[in-house]
């Protein structure tokens, strides 16, 4: 099996709506050989619900287009394009197309560590929820500690002064910007996050990233532009609607391949260790350059070191 999967949306099967109105396509779960990765694209319509129930794995979610009411146990909100946010192991929802409230979505989810389908996918049927008016998030709350809201606009350094954003300035809102790549993060552990990660990417047409590998998985559903993904020396290329999903160790990288941006949502599991979570191919050939033939360490077993 490979350490990593790419799945295009042209192959993608149309599945059926169940008895709710709900269908959630699996994109990366088990059978892949992932362990701490279930990522799916779930749709349903207005007229549809998912009746209250909780997992024994941590549920994030970003809303790609539509609306949705989610209920939990303080309060409904109506969920719109661009909302996110994190469902914790074992707190109770459920999930309604609202009719005239929420006119049907769909969003995309991501589910740590995957579920086990000997373990009827770790999800449990619980009591109703009441069904109270559903309100929209409002991220400048301070009570709102579980959802955020994603604009393209968030992507570009120059419209993140205080008067812009709407909400106020700080590590919250940050943006990471190298190489011609900018990162904004949704879902991590300062929105109780302790599974996963949740966030945007975006290259500019300069855009490159050098192969590298991490200590943990990672899954791409490309939103915006084109780019050029290689995963274990394949190249693949990827547009709106593809996803990859890359495993623990699994050498990656990637280039915008389009003369525009090209903008995915990205999520990682377990959530990145406080160092060491990048492991660049080419530092580590720069030292086997720098120690010449002690750098060969063929001979030194399976990465046992001799004294």
């Amino acid at each position: 099996m490979t350490d990593f999967a790419v799945r295009y949306a042209a192959d993608a099967p149309q599945l059926p709506y169940d008895s709710g109105g709900f269908r959630r396509r699996a994109v990366i779960g088990e059978a892949d050989g992932s362990v701490h990765t279930g990522f799916g694209l779930c749709e349903l319509r207005p007229d549809g619900a998912v009746g209250a129930h909780v997992h024994s794995y941590e549920e994030s979610f970003h809303v790609l287009d539509g609306s949705v009411v989610l209920d939990v146990p303080e309060g409904s909100y109506l969920l719109e394009e661009g909302d996110y946010g994190l469902l914790p192991t074992g707190v109770p929802h459920a999930w309604r197309g609202g009719n005239s409230v929420g006119a049907g979505g769909r969003w995309a989810d991501m589910l740590a560590p995957v579920p086990r389908a000997r373990y009827g996918y770790d999800t449990w049927a619980v009591p109703a929820l009441p069904e109270r008016e559903p309100v929209r998030i409002d991220v400048r709350d301070p009570r709102t500690r579980s959802f955020g809201h994603f604009e393209p606009a968030q992507m570009d350094p120059g419209k993140q002064s205080q008067d812009l954003l709407a909400v106020s300035a700080s590590m919250r809102t940050a943006l990471l910007v190298y190489s011609g790549i900018t990162v904004k993060m949704m879902v991590d552990s300062d929105l109780g996050a302790v599974a996963s990660t949740m966030f945007m990417v975006q290259y500019a047409p300069d855009g490159v990233a050098g192969t590298h590998d991490h200590p943990f998985e990672e899954t791409y559903l490309i939103l915006q532009g084109v780019v050029d993904a290689t995963f274990d020396g394949e190249r693949h290329r990827l547009g709106p609607g593809d996803a990859a999903w890359a495993g623990a160790g699994c050498v990656h990288g990637f280039t915008n391949a389009g003369d525009g941006p090209v903008r995915w949502l990205e999520t990682q599991a377990p959530q990145p260790p406080p160092r060491h979570s990048y492991r660049f191919t080419r530092d580590w050939d720069h030292l086997r350059g720098v120690l010449g033939d002690l750098g060969n360490s063929g001979d030194l077993g399976d990465g046992e070191g001799r004294a």
